[in-house]
């Protein structure tokens, strides 16, 4: 079977030898952070839940950066890490808004519509990325998924002043307004993919970690 990597004659890997991978294992803590997001959504700990919705984006965009850098790696490694990086992704920034946007309504099922619009958008667009990748520009159409919780930890910062159920409404538009964002023509550039941005994330991170530490205090 072909495998579309550029080691034909080697044998294949184990699963798990790809786990020793630097980038992997950055992923793999990126997904830890995202169910620390989940659990304490699920509480409705959503201070923590932010923390831990934007480190998940840290380690996602940290990720790219050290595979970069890495010289040699096989094809298999390459190929491995961006299935994984995908698969992640859905969980991250698919699964996770819902699970917020549903905790944060109290389970009331009228957000449930508003729920799996932002789940299927994010599997539609990565669907299509993983087909047709980056534009002939080097961009990406729609808004890449990573955003949503860029966004969505900023915008939950000004939640105390609302009322619960104003709040609700603002997190159901913001949600549905990113899904939209994210299967749109937009054409979007590859913020991750520079040093420089990975850098400023890496400040974002560090300001909304504080904030929202301040917010638990």
């Amino acid at each position: 079977m072909h495998t579309g990597t550029d080691e034909p004659n080697l044998p294949q890997p184990t699963i798990i030898s790809f786990v020793k991978d630097l980038p992997n294992i950055c992923s793999l803590i990126g997904l830890a952070c995202t169910l620390m997001a989940i659990y304490f959504c699920v509480l409705g700990i959503y201070s923590a839940a932010m923390i831990g919705m934007i480190w998940a984006v840290a380690f996602d965009w940290a990720d790219g950066l050290i595979a970069r850098k890495i010289a040699g790696r096989r094809g298999s490694d390459r190929i491995f890490g961006g299935q994984l990086d995908l698969l992640i992704d859905i969980v991250s920034y698919g699964v996770t808004p819902a699970i917020l946007l549903l905790s944060y309504g109290e389970l009331d099922p009228i957000f449930l519509p508003a729920a799996f619009v932002v789940i299927a958008a994010a599997a539609v667009r990565l669907s299509y990325f993983s087909t047709f990748g980056l534009s002939h520009d080097a961009k990406y159409t729609g808004l890449a998924l990573d955003n949503n919780s860029i966004v969505l930890v900023f915008v939950f910062a000004f939640e105390t002043p609302f009322p619960h159920g104003t709040f609700e409404i603002i997190l159901a538009i913001a949600t549905l307004i990113l899904a939209i964002l994210n299967i749109s023509q937009v054409k979007t550039p590859k913020f991750s993919g520079t040093p420089r941005n990975v850098y400023l994330l890496g400040l974002y991170t560090s300001a909304i970690t504080i904030t929202y530490i301040w917010k638990l205090a």
